[in-house]
């Protein structure tokens, strides 16, 4: 109980954050929550510098709620649904992953940019944003400034593509299905992704939100064997080099338990919708998820250096742009060589 009691403070100053944050996001969502709370809890620590009695509850939230919030992101997914329309677009997604991975990995070894953070702007790129470094993050042991980094490199990209894909779309003449797919697999996160097919829709008049919201969900279920590759290979490395304790090779280390939580809050919402369940019985758990992480964001600004935050930030953009432009080109080739464009 004395523990619990010591976690409070942090959890309840990660929440007045996060509601504001919260509340920003829904008037600029181009922008989103999660930035806002990073930027907001980076703002705190700066003027707060002894933060001794609310850090239990800060890296409770940091760590504990952010997994929660990937567990509840299960409950978003209709895993039949995402089956029958997803499917045409799995060439294309396995392609851009494939690209951002390789991309983000050559990039580590040349310029010698942390593997972590490497690993976090490669999936975020590549899969769904914020959410793939909430669920990436705890199975490689990323730190706070690494997932603020990654996060802020997203962000920008993020914003870049929802107000110059419609444009590129049209210049490039593409359908109103090809730039459902490109929407759906060129940009990083959902909000992003709305606002880039919204915006397509409303210079078209067409409806391609539903078709790159189902094509960004199916991105999203890459969550599940990339974080478990990764925990299984940083199981084997700890093996390899002797590792002990925490650091030891065991089943239990290697299997991430939210990832599978994750995966049976999917399968719930497939069964009970296919049993005739209305979906919005599951709408308040994924909001609940999108505002655990925004509380998960808030924690992890409240832990970041800023000044650190800027002075090595040159190399994660780059990297973000390089895997940003290469998803691009090869989801434009993928749908090109598909006849779908």
């Amino acid at each position: 109980m004395k523990k619990m009691s010591e976690k409070i403070p942090g959890v309840v100053l990660c929440l007045a954050l996060s509601i504001p944050a919260w509340w920003l996001g829904k008037l600029l969502p181009v922008v989103g929550g999660p930035v806002f709370a990073i930027l907001m809890g980076m703002v705190v620590t700066q003027l707060w510098k002894d933060k001794t009695k609310v850090q239990a509850g800060i890296a409770y939230t940091s760590k504990k709620i952010l997994q929660y919030a990937v567990i509840l992101l299960g409950f978003g997914l209709n895993l039949s649904e995402i089956a029958k329309v997803g499917a045409q677009s799995l060439p294309v997604i396995v392609a851009t992953i494939t690209t951002s991975l390789v991309v983000s990995f050559a990039l580590c070894k040349l310029m010698r940019i942390p593997s972590n953070i490497s690993t976090l702007v490669g999936v975020g790129s590549s899969i769904c944003g914020g959410s793939a470094i909430a669920a990436t993050a705890p199975v490689i042991s990323a730190d706070d400034e690494e997932i603020a980094q990654a996060i802020s490199v997203i962000f920008l990209f993020n914003i870049i593509a929802a107000l110059l894909f419609p444009t590129l779309g049209g210049w490039l003449g593409l359908s109103n299905e090809g730039f459902g797919l490109f929407a759906g697999t060129a940009v990083n996160d959902t909000s992003s992704v709305t606002a880039a097919a919204a915006a397509w829709d409303g210079i078209h008049g067409s409806n391609t939100l539903d078709a790159a919201t189902i094509v960004k969900l199916t991105r999203t279920l890459a969550i599940i064997p990339i974080t478990l590759v990764l925990a299984l290979w940083r199981a084997a490395k700890a093996k390899k080099a002797g590792g002990t304790g925490e650091n030891s090779f065991s089943l239990k280390s290697a299997f991430p338990m939210f990832i599978l939580f994750f995966v049976l809050a999917s399968v719930i919402t497939t069964v009970c919708t296919a049993a005739g369940v209305d979906a919005a019985v599951f709408a308040p758990l994924k909001t609940l998820s999108k505002f655990f992480i925004v509380m998960a964001m808030s924690a992890i600004g409240l832990n970041t250096d800023v000044v650190k935050l800027v002075k090595t930030g040159g190399k994660p953009i780059f990297m973000g742009f390089c895997c940003w432009v290469s998803i691009a080109c090869v989801s434009l080739v993928m749908q090109h060589v598909l006849g779908i464009w």
